[in-house]
């Protein structure tokens, strides 16, 4: 509907709502935590948590309002009916750009149960967001290089117990939980460093996809397998506030869980490790050519 209006103006009027949305919805959703943090007893839990989830749905949904009134994005989108917001799902995506996260949110918002990411734990320090994701329980990760993993070896495995206990608290209400198998997100650098094997990928870490499946595998309905691709170059973030996002291609498949793989010891036993990156790096080249005939079809539209 502001489309019109010229890109900066559009961006500045962007980012207000997107702020105001933010200082509307967060403080009621610390006022829950709090009840929660204050009461640590599953039934409190059992009884705050949806409630935190509406609210941030709520949050999301609004989001989805604010892009709707300032975007004239053309979402062309397969895969995603059939899916059930009562039951719990991981979701692996591709990533390029912060973009993806808000196009996720759209797109699956009240479509399944609302999507938890995996954070690095310096971005608890980040103004009101980090609080809001901490009252939602967003895992917080301390990701160790094997330098100083070498200098600290008490350290190795500390992620893997922060994956394990906030996956025990996903198995109380349905959950999906987001993973970036990347890492981190795609650019011409990253890959020429990495001398990644896939034309349009990063090479994939596995370990948290594995130790989530491993601590609730039992309880995840499918994998929902997600590609998303930005047919007229990646967006920043403010080029997407100002408007400058004319199309989103995304396609989404249901995968079953590789009961093959739930019950092993991805940190400790070398066998199962191998075998569990093997399945990744096939679902990783199939993306991969996913993502190139999506880009060759647009290209000719």
């Amino acid at each position: 509907m502001l489309h019109f209006l010229p890109a900066p103006l559009l961006g500045l009027i962007a980012s207000l709502l997107l702020t105001l949305n933010v200082l509307f919805w967060v403080p009621i959703l610390l006022l829950f935590a709090l009840v929660k943090l204050v009461l640590p007893f599953r039934a409190v839990r059992l009884a705050i948590d949806p409630v935190l989830l509406f609210i941030a749905e709520g949050w999301i949904g609004c989001n989805s309002g604010w892009m709707a009134l300032t975007q004239r994005t053309v979402w062309d989108v397969q895969g995603l009916d059939g899916l059930d917001r009562h039951s719990w799902y991981m979701v692996s995506s591709n990533h390029q750009s912060w973009v993806d996260i808000l196009a996720l949110q759209h797109l699956l918002n009240r479509r399944i149960p609302l999507l938890k990411f995996f954070l690095k734990q310096q971005l608890i320090w980040v103004p009101i967001m980090g609080l809001a994701w901490w009252a939602l329980e967003f895992p917080f990760m301390r990701r160790h290089t094997e330098e100083f993993l070498k200098k600290h070896p008490e350290m190795r495995g500390k992620d893997q117990e922060t994956t394990r206990k906030a996956c025990e608290k996903f198995t109380l209400i349905p959950t999906s939980v987001m993973n970036f198998l990347e890492g981190t997100r795609f650019t011409a650098t990253k890959h020429a460093k990495q001398q990644s094997p896939y034309q349009h990928l990063l090479k994939p870490k596995a370990g948290g996809l594995a130790l989530a499946l491993q601590a609730m595998g039992d309880k995840f309905q499918s994998i929902l397998d997600v590609t998303i691709v930005y047919p007229d170059g990646v967006p920043t973030f403010w080029s997407f506030l100002c408007g400058q996002l004319p199309r989103v291609v995304v396609r989404a498949r249901s995968i079953p869980v590789p009961t093959q793989l739930l019950g092993g010891d991805y940190g400790q036993d070398p066998a199962f490790r191998e075998a569990f990156a093997q399945w990744v790096q096939q679902l990783w080249r199939e993306k991969d050519a996913q993502i190139a005939t999506l880009r060759a079809q647009q290209a000719l539209r």
